[in-house]
């Protein structure tokens, strides 16, 4: 199919989004842009860059979060439906 618009970038909407499931041990198969989650909580996730893991507390249903990380954390991430847009 054409697609006029494919163009890729940080800012360019996501061609490709993914269910995020947490985990301890393994990191994202693909960094994506950012991430969304669809019912709110906690997110404990270490950035692409990072050196250790934080936790966005207590973000709300419907945000995305403007972070590339490299993993997502289930322990301490009470957050579900999380989506990660690449």
């Amino acid at each position: 199919m054409a697609d006029p618009f494919n163009i890729d970038s940080l800012s360019a909407p996501s061609r490709a989004p993914f269910v995020i499931i947490p985990s301890d041990t393994g990191a994202l198969a693909i960094v994506p842009k950012r991430l969304f989650v669809g019912t709110g909580g906690h997110v404990t996730l270490r950035g692409v860059d990072g050196v250790a893991d934080v936790v966005y507390r207590n973000v709300a249903s419907g945000v995305y979060l403007n972070v590339r990380p490299g993993f997502v954390r289930a322990t301490g991430t009470t957050a579900a439906d999380l989506i990660g847009e690449a």
